[in-house]
Formats: structure tokens, C-alpha cells, sequence
């Protein structure tokens, strides 16, 4: 399969870049400086020592033997993104582009957040280069289910603001950050944390991510001669997914499964619209706005998807199945209790298909399950979601 940007920052019809004017110059700029930094030695040198003696890479492919044993069928092994420091993949993409922010001499760093996680990573990545403001865009919903998280940012140094405009939470965290974009773009650079958005975040984003596929891919063959039948990964913005999958998509033999929540089932349920400057997959209302979601997981709660993603369904060189919120909690005790590993609730879901995949296959099969991050902030709201029934 060739490479999907049939267009730059196209791939098929999903992507593009539908701004305003100025800010097209500004993404512009930061498309001209990623594609001259991201082959440059010292750049790579750089970004290769964060990973190593920072963040902790290259983190461990595990093989769940209790859990396999206990569903039968396919091995099942975790890609650990939940051991990188800050406890997620977000961490690989947000130094990246900090490392990039230096080289642009930005002063001033926003984001937006869901879980928490992205926004933890961006505070943590402006901490450890220094001289950078960070502001954090975060839903109202979300700083409430995820007050560790708020509590964290703020430890690293970070100004989280709280939206509450809509529903106060994902969506509205981007519509907020790209809102202040369009006012500070000559002195701010836009950490964003999915593979969503105008051209070159959606590449930006999964070049750095595909440290995870290019790790595991290597791992796997190492454990078992020969590549996986599947790679599983949750999928809602879809960074984790197609940092999982990138190093996979030229392989025909290899299944690509991105889970979505029942809750926000963009690609299984979506339609072609264009949300936050790019075209994808949306969920749509009667009156062809963006349709409120609902996740138990705040990381998966969001009407659209990365494009890139969108042109893999539609190609179907990716299949995209949906896992209940029930599903999630039931995988995340499972996980828990029988491997040791707290999973966050987004990668539960994909723990959660893996369960039901790994009957359908053989013995000698293997699944890789991208484990995007741990889950000790989701540890309270489990709790009391248990508790309440």
C-alpha cells in the first residue's frame, strides 16, 4: 500500500487546512520548520535522548500470560506507553514539538486536554526545556473527573483554564485553545496533543508518535519470529492509534483495529464534515453540528478523528469496531486483577477487544495491544462509579 498523503496534508479526502488566512501562514511556517528539523541530525539526536533518558524508552512489549491463558486463543502482549514518565504516550509527541517550539523560539505554549494526560505531558515538556509560558485548555466536565491531573499540571507549572462554554469538555477545550491561536499566533505555538486538526498536526503528530510501532514491531518479531495477526489501540482524537499503527500500514498481513467508545463512535458512525480546520469522519446532529459525546473516558470524547485514520476506514486498510463503557470498567478490573497493570478506562477499551478477538483466533496468533497509559487518574472515578451501583 503506498503512503496515504495523496496530497500534502491530505489523505484521500480527509485533512486540509480550513482557517483563516493568517493563521494558514502561521501553520505555514511551523510545516516549513518541522519538515527541515524532523531529518536534521541534531534535532534527532536531541529528540532520541529525551526518549531514552527522560521519558524511559523503549518501553517493554509485554506478554499478558494470565490474561491470554485466562481468555484462550491469540497471545496477547501490551505495547506499555503507561510506563513512559508522565504514564502515556503523550509524552513522545509533546517533546517533539517542544523540541521544535525551541528551535522557533516560541515563549508561549497552549494546549488542550481531555483526560488530562496531553495536558500533563505539555506541562512536563515546558518544564524541562524552561522559558516557556504554558497555558492549559481544559473542558469544565473534565477538570471535575480529573482533578489530579488539574492538580498536576499546576505542580509543573502550567495555567490551566477551565471552559465551560458547550459541554465543558473535549471539543470545547480545542474550540478554546485554537480560539486563542487566532488572537496570539505571532508569539504562540500550539502544542496539540491528537493527530486531529489543520495540516501538519495530523503528520507532526504521528511522526513522533510512531516511535511506538517502531518499537513494537521490532519487539515482536524479536519474541516471536514473525509479525502480529493484529494491533489493537482505542481510538477517539487517535494519536496512540496511529503512533500504533504507523510502522504496520505496509503491512498487508497485519490487522489494524482502532476502539472506539459506544458513546462517540465517530468512524463507525460518522459522516464526512469538516470540525477544527480539517475534514474527517464526524458525528453530526440534525442541524449539522458537531454531536454531543459522551465517554466514560475523557481522552475518547470527541465527535471527530484524525484524517488519516478516516481515509484507513474508508479503505478500509483499518477495520474500527465499538466497545460499551461497561465493556471498558469490566477489562479495566480484569486487567488489574489478573496482570498487576492499572490501565487507563481509553485503553481499556482496547483491552477490552482484544479479549473477544483473541477467542477468535489461533494458538500461535498475537495480538499487540497498545497500553497508552496507566490508569491512576482514572483510579477515583472508578471507585465511585463502582460504588454507586
Amino acid at each position: 500500500m503506498t503512503n496515504s498523503t495523496v496530497e500534502k496534508g491530505y489523505f484521500g479526502e480527509f485533512g486540509g487546512s480550513f482557517i483563516p488566512p493568517d493563521l494558514k501562514n502561521v501553520l505555514g511556517v511551523l510545516d516549513e520548520n518541522f519538515e527541515k528539523y524532523k531529518d536534521d541530525p541534531e534535532f534527532i539526536e536531541e529528540f532520541n535522548y529525551y526518549m531514552k533518558e527522560y521519558i524511559g524508552r523503549e518501553n517493554p512489549l509485554t506478554y499478558a500470560e494470565n490474561l491470554t491463558r485466562q481468555v484462550g486463543g491469540a497471545k496477547i502482549y501490551l505495547k506499555r506507553e503507561d510506563l513512559n514518565h508522565t504514564g502515556a504516550h503523550k509524552i513522545n509527541n509533546a517533546i517533539g514539538q517542544i523540541l521544535l517550539a525551541k528551535r522557533m523560539g516560541a515563549t508561549r505554549i497552549i494546549a488542550e486536554t481531555g483526560a488530562g494526560q496531553h495536558g500533563v505531558a505539555t506541562a512536563t515538556a515546558c518544564s524541562i526545556i524552561g522559558g516557556m509560558d504554558c497555558i492549559i485548555y481544559m473542558g469544565k466536565v473534565d477538570t471535575e473527573r480529573q482533578a489530579l491531573n488539574v492538580f498536576r499540571m499546576e505542580l509543573l507549572g502550567a495555567k490551566v483554564v477551565s471552559v465551560d462554554k458547550g459541554q465543558g469538555r473535549l471539543k470545547d477545550a480545542v474550540d478554546a485553545a485554537l480560539d486563542d491561536l487566532v488572537e496570539n499566533y505571532q508569539s504562540t505555538f500550539y502544542l496539540l496533543g491528537s493527530a486531529v486538526g489543520p495540516h501538519p498536526f495530523p503528520t507532526m503528530v504521528k511522526h513522533f508518535q510512531s516511535i511506538i510501532s517502531e518499537e513494537s514491531k521490532r519487539q515482536i518479531l524479536e519474541k516471536e519470529g514473525k509479525l502480529p495477526s493484529a494491533v489493537v489501540a482505542c481510538a477517539g482524537g487517535g494519536s496512540n492509534a496511529i503512533g500504533a499503527f504507523a510502522h504496520y500500514i505496509e503491512e498487508e498481513s497485519v490487522r489494524l483495529i482502532g476502539v472506539e467508545p459506544a458513546e462517540a463512535p465517530s468512524l463507525t458512525q460518522g459522516v464526512p464534515a469538516i470540525i477544527h480546520g480539517f475534514k474527517c469522519l464526524t458525528l453530526l446532529d440534525e442541524n449539522g453540528e458537531p454531536m454531543p459525546t459522551y465517554s466514560i473516558a475523557a481522552g475518547l470524547d470527541y465527535p471527530g478523528v484524525g484524517p488519516e485514520h478516516s481515509y484507513l476506514k474508508t479503505t478500509k486498510r483499518a477495520e474500527y469496531v465499538i466497545v460499551t463503557g461497561q465493556e471498558a470498567l469490566e477489562a479495566f478490573q480484569v486487567l488489574s486483577k489478573i496482570e498487576g497493570i492499572i490501565p487507563a478506562l481509553e485503553s481499556s477499551h482496547a483491552v477490552a477487544y482484544a479479549m473477544k478477538l483473541a477467542k477468535e483466533l489461533k494458538k500461535e496468533d498475537s495480538i499487540i495491544v497498545n497500553l497508552s497509559g496507566r490508569g491512576d487518574k482514572d483510579v477515583e472515578q472508578v471507585f465511585n462509579m463502582l460504588k454507586s451501583k
